[in-house]
């Protein structure tokens, strides 16, 4: 009765706070009701849908042996702490799209992202995560590309793994981006990131040959240090080494690539897995910060529910209407392909027992989706005229504040040049007009909240601290999916070459490195170097591929649902993909064939094109070197997302035949692996049951008193 009085309690304050995120228009709103929706309906998600889905689904067993414990090599395959793992986990996912894929649907109201943020989820995003991640690890971690080759078939799987790996390398150079905006000219941020580095390293040798299975006692050195680091950038900035440290947007791509190619060599128990788990504790610590300071400060939300440029398509932040492109800008935080190599790439390589994927995939994703949760409500919380003033391109505001505040104002906003002046002057920043991206308004947002929240001053301290804040964040999601890549690589090419499919081969592991390092950085110098912006060009294509991606992940899970048997649980995985597969195909048509400039990339291409041929130039390009640039980016941009559209289908085609045979035969044999009794007991969740207690002591008794190795040795 305690536990139905609950999870009531629980039911009957989401609706309430849905109800009135539904029914209140033309009034200000606190934003408590939006983090109290979020939070209850997580909480019934987490704790009936994934249950559900583990155990009735999958029918996880956790006395079968995973991949880390038979196949443990203290490089890929490493039986893992459950909450380290659901650190690197975590810390992997969470990239640029829980940050400033919400921030740039705000333009569109606050009730569309945050119904897709919570709804999708639930019933989309995690289910991924977790499914993926499940199927992966009774196949040996294979990648994501090779099960759909070894289960769907040879021409679908050659789509898949051509598909799955050029979309990786788009979204690794995207989220490589965010950060090398967000670092470039900031010696603040180049110290603090660079420092996490050796504190990482220190602790995988700490908890791997000093102090092993002190994970409490290590977390509480590495936290010390990290929180050391980040004082001490404030330190570095005003001091001689500030001027070194203050590196150009260039060297940043040189720095990241280097970096992405080390962490991907190294034991993962040496660099990646520390240094994630650590930086886990700054994401959720400023999150749960966040969370609290908005209770303390209760801002109203500033944005409306549903705004104009919802309706009609034209906001200036980006260009098109709600369906599809609010599905599409939120990439992840409610669905996202990226997710499905970690879960099919390191993840399931250290899962030490089958019913920890549901704390680790289906949790791990609740919390990033209220990562995105809160970057909503950050954007929302500020004065919009100063929302649009920072997002909206040079070309619309003009770059000043004087002709920034007459492009504001025309929107609707009485926002002045004095109050875009004081808003720059606050956060010590020069300017923050046309401060594109997402994560400067982001950073606005959090130091406002944090500001009204602890005695209503330090921006400047709270806004630098939140942009170094998101470039940690995101950068931890590059570095796993650099190792994630590295092992599709040798996948794919082991079909051809045995040899260099063995990952434990150290010649295929730098070959592979280099090559996927070699790749994004590439298209990040591109980006980088963009007339148009990056950002402005590369994440719509990061958006839709993402989410390409993302069906490409759900078509597998459906196959091997009913090829195991289970048709009648099919519809978990598939009426996502459904739905998914149509805002796809409609974003990717529109993308392509849109006669619109600001949507169409063959348009935009042509309308540049004609301008050449003029003898003019479009700004912001500035001559003609810059104007043929234009006109490569956007013709590529095109060409990519109709070549992945077209994989995707071809996947999605093939997949159906299996289906049909499957259907037909009442299922079919797949490449799962052979059970093996597990010899290791672990707890399930994030706190172990008072009977996974008992079990564990009985374990480790029998065990102690069978080889005679102490507790510590035995961990």
């Amino acid at each position: 009765m305690k536990t139905v009085a609950i999870w009531t309690v629980v039911a009957v304050v989401g609706a309430v706070c849905w109800g009135v995120l539904a029914i209140a228009r033309g009034e200000t709103i606190s934003a408590l009701w939006l983090l109290f929706a979020a939070l209850c309906s997580y909480a019934i998600a987490y704790r009936f849908y994934s249950r559900f889905i583990t155990y009735k689904v999958l029918r996880a067993d956790d006395k079968r042996a995973t991949p880390a414990e038979r196949l443990e090599n203290g490089r890929d395959f490493d039986v893992t702490d459950r909450r380290v793992l659901f650190g690197h986990h975590f810390a992997a996912i969470a990239g640029a799209g829980p940050l400033v894929g919400p921030v740039l649907a705000a333009q569109m109201g606050y009730l569309p992202g945050t119904i897709w943020i919570v709804v999708g989820v639930i019933f989309a995003g995690a289910v991924q995560d977790l499914t993926v991640m499940f199927f992966s690890m009774r196949r040996n971690g294979k990648s994501l590309g090779q099960m759909i080759r070894e289960e769907i078939g040879l021409v679908g799987g050659i789509a898949a793994l051509i598909a799955v790996f050029a979309i990786m390398i788009i979204i690794l150079a995207v989220l490589a981006l965010i950060v090398v905006n967000a670092l470039a000219e900031s010696p603040w941020g180049v110290w603090s990131i660079g420092l996490t580095i050796p504190i990482a390293l220190f602790m995988g040798v700490y908890l791997r040959r000093l102090r092993p299975g002190r994970v409490l006692e290590a977390t509480g050195i590495g936290v010390a240090l990290l929180l050391l680091a980040i004082v001490s950038g404030g330190w570095i900035e005003d001091s001689g080494l500030g001027e070194t440290l203050t590196l150009s947007k260039e060297w940043l791509v040189l720095a990241l690539v280097v970096y992405g190619f080390v962490a991907s060599v190294l034991p993962v128990w040496l660099l990646l897995t520390p240094r994630d788990y650590l930086s886990t504790f700054m994401k959720i610590g400023v999150i749960v910060l966040l969370a609290v300071s908005l209770i303390i400060a209760r801002p109203v939300l500033q944005a409306e529910a549903v705004t104009d440029f919802a309706r009609e398509g034209t906001g200036p932040v980006f260009a098109g209407s709600l369906f599809p492109f609010v599905f599409i800008t939120i990439a992840c935080g409610a669905l996202s392909g990226f997710h499905a190599l970690i879960s099919s790439g390191t993840t399931p390589k250290m899962v030490a027992k089958e019913s920890q994927v549901r704390l680790i995939g289906y949790g791990g994703m609740l919390m990033e989706s209220f990562v995105a949760v809160s970057a909503l409500i950050a954007a929302c919380v500020i004065d919009q005229g100063l929302y649009f003033a920072m997002n909206s391109p040079a070309g619309a505001t003009g770059g000043t504040v004087e002709s920034a505040a007459t492009f504001v104002q025309g929107l609707g906003f009485d926002t002045s040049a004095q109050d875009l002046a004081a808003a720059s002057a606050a956060v010590q920043e020069e300017t923050l007009i046309s401060r594109t991206g997402g994560a400067p308004a982001l950073a606005v947002g959090l130091a406002q909240v944090f500001s009204q929240a602890f005695g209503g001053g330090g921006q400047a301290f709270w806004y630098h601290f939140a942009i170094m804040f998101e470039a940690l964040f995101i950068l931890t999601a590059v570095d796993a999916g650099t190792r994630v890549g590295r092992f599709m690589l040798q996948d794919t090419i082991g079909n051809v070459w045995k040899k260099f499919g063995d990952l434990s081969w150290r010649p295929g592991n730098i070959i592979a490195s280099a090559v996927v390092v070699g790749l994004w950085g590439s298209v990040l110098y591109i980006g980088v170097t963009d007339p148009l912006g990056g950002v402005n060009q590369l994440f719509p294509l990061f958006g839709i591929a993402n989410q390409l991606l993302a069906a490409i992940a759900l078509t597998l899970c459906t196959v091997l649902l009913v090829k195991h048997g289970k048709l009648r649980y099919a519809w978990v995985t598939g009426i996502p993909l459904v739905w998914d597969l149509v805002v796809t195909m409609t974003a990717s048509w529109q993308k392509v064939f849109s006669g619109d400039p600001r949507v169409g990339y063959f348009t935009q291409a042509g309308v540049y094109r004609d301008a050449q041929n003029a003898g003019e130039v479009l700004a912001p390009a500035q001559d003609q070197g810059q104007m043929d640039q234009v006109i490569f980016n956007s013709t590529l941009n095109g060409i990519l997302q109709s070549v992945f559209a077209l994989l995707t289908l071809v996947v999605a085609a093939h997949a159906a035949v299996i289906i049909a045979k499957a259907i037909r035969a009442n299922g079919l044999p797949t490449t799962e692996e052979p059970a093996v009794p597990s010899k290791i007991v672990e707890p399930a969740g994030l706190f172990p049951t008072a009977e996974e207690k008992r079990a564990i002591a009985e374990h480790e008794r029998l065990v102690g008193a069978g080889s005679g190795r102490s507790e510590a040795e035995e961990k």
